[in-house]
């Protein structure tokens, strides 16, 4: 297993290589109706406080149990 060093959002970064761009495939967030991360006001208030910490110290978050989950239909 190796690690990288790039630039995510102008900052440096280092990454597990396998992991690199994988966030949204391993985030249950990403499959979840109650995420609506283009409205933060109607966000789930945990993907938003996950978001807010991840600005704040630079770091991507995935999830991968959540107690809150309803899995989005189709429409």
């Amino acid at each position: 297993m190796g690690f990288i060093k790039y630039q995510h959002h102008m900052v440096d970064v280092w990454v597990r290589e396998d992991l690199k761009g994988k966030h949204r495939e391993n985030c249950l967030c990403y499959s979840c109706e109650r995420f609506k991360p283009d409205e933060r006001l109607n966000n789930c208030s945990i993907a938003n406080a996950l978001y807010e910490n991840c600005v704040k110290h630079q770091v991507t978050t995935p999830v991968w149990e959540c107690m809150h989950f309803r899995e989005q239909r189709d429409s």
